[in-house]
This record gives structure tokens, C-alpha cells and sequence, in this order.
């Protein structure tokens, strides 16, 4: 294999980059695809060749090993967080394998109470972000019983064009939410451990307000395992706020870092939508770190 003379100063990522670029466009894919996978390995390159990678269904592709399209934003928060943790020594796999590991987490949620998720007519996934959890979603329903929202505008272009989801902008303003339907299920994954106290009652009545008769709310917050793990000290209520969060996108204020107990949880779904309203809860759910909650509309 002939090595490709790197300019002064490229890392060794790039130099690989620029190596497998080459022997792509003579036509050598499995030559290719040896270096484009080592590129792949160094932090500089690793979504660049990942991205040529999946492009062009090389040899190594998530996408061969995962059967979905395994496609990542450069602007996708949550997985530069997985890259930048000390802990991920493989990023793209701890990402992917997140996002299967929640739509499990899900299923056997919504078994729970007997509303099955491929039994679902059609889903909304709030607060979507860039698709870590979209396109396990659209491997279990298809592409034409989901829509996404998002307050970033970026996420939800990417998710419409990339997995071919119905979608539409959130809004900073609860109130200023425009839904053009209602949902057999809503499923608001890590929002609510995100919120400020002035808007976290106005989401979940906006939220439950999206769902149709007979139909499930299904959302998450950061519990008192959780508190206790970040070492958090919860005030009388029960409830914690920093503005802070892996977002680069969202204002901290709108968007920080929350801590709610379960009787605080409890106390604000009785005042907003009626106690009634739950039909299931299980702590530590998700990721062994998020509690869940499961909300029922009436049918009439």
C-alpha cells in the first residue's frame, strides 16, 4: 500500500484521512477501509471518517453491524459528549449502543402498562436533539409513524433528512408550541431533568395537552439517585437547578441541569393534568440513572 505524503503539521488522523480518501477515489474500498478505520480510532478524525465511512458502506460500518442508518451530526451534542468523557474509549459505539439500549428501555416501559410500542400509532419524540434515540425509533416503526421536535432548528433538518421523520420546532415559550397534532404516545426523554422551575409545570401541561385521548406521556428526570451521584443538595421542595448543561446550543437558563424528587414529580403532575392522570412509575430507568413516569389521557 502506498503511503500518501502528508503535508508539515497534519496529525496522524488526518494523514490517514487523506491516505483513504486517496484510495477511494482509485477504487481500492478494502484498502480503504483499513485506513479509513484506523482514522476512525484518533479523536481528530473519528467522526470525519466515520462519515465516509458509513457514506460509502465500507467494510467496519455501523451501519453493516446495526442495520440502521448509524449517521452523526458534527453539531450532535450528546455525542461530543460521549467523546470528550474520559470514560468512552469508543465513542461511536458507546453513542449507537445508547440509543438501542433506550428504545429497549422503552419497550419494556410500556409493557409495563400494557401499551405496547410497535402497537403505537403515531409517536412524537420530544427534545429529539440530533437522533442518538431517532434512528433506533425508525428501525421499529418506520420513518412514517414518528416526529421529532427540538428548540434547535439544526436538529430537526438533520432528523427529517436524514431518517425521513416528520418534524417541527419546539419553542422556548411552552405556550408558543404549535404541534399540528396530537400522539399515542409523547415521549420526552431528559427534558424534564433540564428545566427551571418557571416552565417545568407549563411543559408538562403543554406536553400532555399533545397527546390524543386514550394515549401515553412518557418523560424522565434526574432522581434522588441521581442527586445523590452528582452530590446535590435538594431544597424543601424537593427540587434543584444549575444553569448548566452538555448543551452548546440552548441558553443555560432555559436549559441547565435538574434535580426533582419523586413527591416533587408527584405534587406538580396532581396540580397540572390530575393525580389520575399516572399509571405507572419506575425509578432508575433509564440508563440506570433516570426515573420514568407514564401519564394517561382519557378517552372522553
Amino acid at each position: 500500500m502506498n503511503e500518501v505524503t502528508a503535508p508539515v503539521g497534519m496529525t496522524y488522523g488526518q494523514q490517514l484521512m487523506q491516505e483513504g480518501l486517496q484510495l477511494l477515489e482509485d477504487g481500492k474500498r478494502a484498502e480503504a477501509a483499513q485506513v479509513l478505520t484506523r482514522a476512525r480510532s484518533e479523536r481528530d478524525t473519528l467522526l470525519q471518517a466515520h462519515e465516509v465511512i458509513e457514506a460509502n458502506d465500507l467494510v467496519g460500518s455501523f451501519r453493516n453491524i446495526m442495520g440502521l442508518d448509524c449517521t452523526i451530526s458534527s453539531k450532535d451534542d450528546i455525542f461530543g459528549f460521549f467523546a470528550g468523557h474520559a470514560s468512552s474509549t469508543n465513542p461511536l459505539r458507546d453513542y449507537l449502543a445508547d440509543g438501542w439500549r433506550t428504545l429497549s428501555e422503552l419497550m419494556l416501559l410500556l409493557e409495563a402498562v400494557d401499551q405496547p410500542l410497535l402497537r403505537m400509532g403515531h409517536v412524537l419524540e420530544f427534545a429529539s436533539g440530533h437522533g442518538r434515540f431517532t434512528r433506533h425509533l425508525v428501525k421499529a416503526l418506520g420513518a412514517e409513524r414518528v416526529t421529532v421536535s427540538d428548540v434547535v432548528p439544526d436538529a430537526v433538518e438533520f432528523a427529517q433528512r436524514t431518517f425521513g421523520v416528520q418534524g417541527f420546532r419546539s419553542a422556548s415559550v411552552p405556550e408558543a408550541l404549535q404541534c399540528p397534532r396530537q400522539y399515542s404516545l409523547v415521549f420526552v426523554l431528559s427534558l424534564f431533568s433540564h428545566l427551571p422551575r418557571s416552565t417545568w409545570s407549563r411543559w408538562l401541561k403543554v406536553l400532555f395537552d399533545a397527546v390524543e385521548p386514550g394515549g401515553l406521556l412518557v418523560f424522565t428526570t434526574h432522581g434522588v439517585k441521581a442527586a445523590d451521584f452528582d452530590h446535590v443538595q435538594l431544597d424543601e421542595d424537593g427540587y434543584f437547578f444549575a444553569p448548566s448543561s452538555e448543551s452548546t446550543a440552548i441558553d443555560g437558563q432555559e436549559y441547565g441541569t435538574t434535580f426533582t424528587t419523586e413527591s416533587f414529580v408527584l405534587a406538580r403532575i396532581a396540580e397540572t393534568v390530575g393525580a389520575d392522570a399516572l399509571v405507572h412509575k419506575s425509578t432508575v430507568h433509564f440508563w440506570n440513572h433516570q426515573d420514568a413516569y407514564v401519564l394517561r389521557k382519557p378517552r372522553g
